[in-house]
């Protein structure tokens, strides 16, 4: 799978935020899809919690914003390309479509535990509601 999904909403979450603008929050999605990607990672081989955990705190996200606000937008962007690995979308020559899930060397094993991902995503989100309640 990928980093797990949780990571990608938070880090993309929190970029959106500070975006500026919805076009550049999917921007920001996108790339922060791309770099987390790239940082060596374990994942979490349950493909039921990858869906439930990252449906959840997308919820939160909406719950705690608005549905169109920038901080979903980019919690969206960022982890829309892993519908690849859960949809049956096309797949030209019998690769991914998106450039760390093609190529080996843009996704690597190891390193950041997946536990950790997850802790680290919900204190993401959590810090973004925390500062959005004292303003």
């Amino acid at each position: 799978m990928v980093v797990i999904v949780s990571m990608h909403i938070a880090t993309g979450a929190w970029a959106g935020a500070a975006a500026g603008s919805r076009g550049r929050a999917v921007a920001c999605g996108v790339v922060l899809h791309a770099l987390c990607d790239a940082v060596p990672h374990r994942d979490i081989d349950s493909t039921r919690f990858q869906i439930v955990s990252g449906v959840a705190l997308l919820a939160l996200v909406v719950a705690g914003r608005s549905p169109l606000d920038r901080a979903v937008v980019g919690a969206v962007a960022s982890c829309a390309p892993d519908l690849e690995h859960v949809l049956p979308l096309p797949q030209p020559r019998e690769r991914k479509l998106f450039p760390t899930h093609r190529y080996a060397a843009l996704h690597r094993a190891g390193g950041v535990p997946a536990w950790l991902q997850l802790v680290v995503a919900g204190a993401v989100v959590g810090a973004m509601f925390r500062g959005r309640a004292t303003r």
